[in-house]
């Protein structure tokens, strides 16, 4: 069975006066709101992108989105591209959307931005404006040129990791800084439903799980230094564009009902059986799985537990009924990835956490290439386009604003590396295709071979 990848809006309901602008009470017709767009299927050689600031600058939770596609759908090969740069706001997405974003002609552009558009401060209305005309500008942009925004709220701030850092804060960015990035997620869902646009909620999983760990330790954070999630809480983040963005069901499934007939029954979701003999041995048969479950690093492991992410979206589930009582070996290509009583084989045994099943270290291979890929030539990209964006703002500010020598010494130094921007790009993008190529064969699954022995007559 084929998985669809797809992207959803949110039905959710809009928040009029969000904007400041009076909302008149008068009726409106069904035909005069937008429709709620179908599913948007990304087929093979299709190009999503991850526009947003340093949280996204961080290659995290982008690359445990992007490990979860490459595994679980190697049929298709969709090309990921990381557009974070630390310190951006929708003003600084702007100035480079056309050569880092709509050049490479996505079918869909995820935006997180807002956190540093609120300026770290109290609600300001004149601040919000700013953001609202600038985050406007950049939604039209990307639909224009074709491609489907999907709309992402700011993440959470953590006023308590704050306080409990070294820095020294102002208590009203502490006391409402978290709210103000609520304001600013809840007027942009509107935007998502009054123009028909895909939405993800990324601030609420993230405060939920907070408040619910923090009742049994005080000083619990997915958020050391306040704003930038560490890889637990990427891992809620890429949980909620999963969730939020597709359907994904379980991996797979393998039902087996033992019998005294020369054929067995199956019935399967995910894959393909072969060669099923029934024996006095055990069960033998070949799986031809559609793709592997979803594994993330170490750093991450702890999101993946705290969440049971793997369960909720990547579920791979083996049952055989029948079976004499007794314990039973589970084999793999011949390694024992479990012991356990029949009675749990016919309730289903869970295998995508199993870390011993080749399938789940072929998805950790795959894991690792891609954490390797966003340590080395992402990250390299993502560098220059922030030198870039340095030279964006000081261009802008020179140009209202008196310089002095040592800045426009600056800019003259910026505008000659902004002559070998495309070059250095291009150079870095060869890189990240020869570890694309090198993850394209290390994520196709082979035939396994299933064998479910049994151990001892008790």
């Amino acid at each position: 069975m084929k998985y669809r990848l797809v992207l959803f809006a949110a039905f959710l309901t809009g928040l009029p006066g969000l904007t400041g602008v009076p909302v008149p009470c008068v009726a409106q017709d069904a035909e005069s709101f937008p429709a709620i767009p179908l599913p948007l299927e990304l087929h093979d050689g299709d190009t999503f992108v991850f526009l947003g600031d340093s949280i996204t600058h961080q290659r995290l939770y982008t690359q445990y989105v992007e490990t979860f596609f490459y595994t679980r759908f190697p049929d298709r090969r969709i090309r990921f591209h990381n557009a974070g740069v630390g310190g951006a706001q929708a003003w600084d997405a702007l100035q480079r959307l056309q050569q880092d974003v709509l050049s490479l002609k996505p079918r869909a552009v995820s935006i997180l931005l807002g956190m540093n558009d609120g300026r770290y401060q109290p609600f300001d209305r004149a601040i919000f404006t700013r953001y609202q005309t600038d985050m406007t500008e950049l939604i039209q942009q990307i639909r224009a040129a074709g491609a489907a925004p999907v709309l992402m709220s700011p993440t959470m701030f953590d006023a308590r990791a704050a306080e409990m850092g070294t820095r020294r804060h102002d208590s009203a960015r502490l006391e409402e800084y978290n709210s103000v990035l609520a304001y600013y997620g809840r007027w942009l869902q509107h935007r998502a439903v009054t123009d028909g646009l895909a939405w993800v909620d990324l601030f609420s999983p993230l405060n939920r799980i907070t408040v619910r760990h923090r009742r049994e330790d005080p000083q619990f954070t997915l958020i050391r230094d306040a704003v930038h999630p560490d890889p637990p809480g990427q891992v809620v983040m890429a949980l909620a564009m999963i969730e939020q963005m597709t359907a994904p069901g379980p991996l797979s499934r393998i039902v087996v009902r033992v019998s005294d007939r020369p054929q067995a029954g199956r019935r399967t979701v995910g894959g393909q059986i072969s060669g099923l003999k029934v024996t006095e041995e055990g069960v033998r048969f070949d799986w031809a799985a559609d793709g592997l479950p979803w594994v993330l690093p170490k750093s991450a492991q702890p999101g993946m537990k705290m969440t049971q992410a793997a369960r909720r979206v990547s579920r791979e589930t083996l049952c055989v009924i029948g079976l004499s009582p007794g314990r039973y070996d589970v084999l793999i290509d011949d390694i024992v990835v479990a012991t356990v009583p029949a009675e749990r084989l016919v309730q289903g045994l869970e295998l995508q956490s199993q870390t011993k099943t080749p399938q789940y270290q072929q998805a950790l291979r795959v894991a690792l290439l891609n954490e390797e890929k966003n340590r080395g030539p992402v990250g390299k990209l993502r560098d220059a386009w922030r030198e870039f964006q340095t030279y964006a703002r000081l261009k802008r500010d020179t140009a209202t604003t008196a310089a002095d020598e040592n800045t426009k010494k600056v800019l003259r130094t910026l505008e000659e590396r902004m002559q070998t921007l495309e070059d250095r790009v291009r150079a870095v993008q060869q890189d990240i295709r020869r570890f694309e190529d090198e993850i394209e064969q290390t994520r196709q699954p082979p035939v396994r071979h299933y064998f479910i022995r049994r151990t001892d007559a008790s």
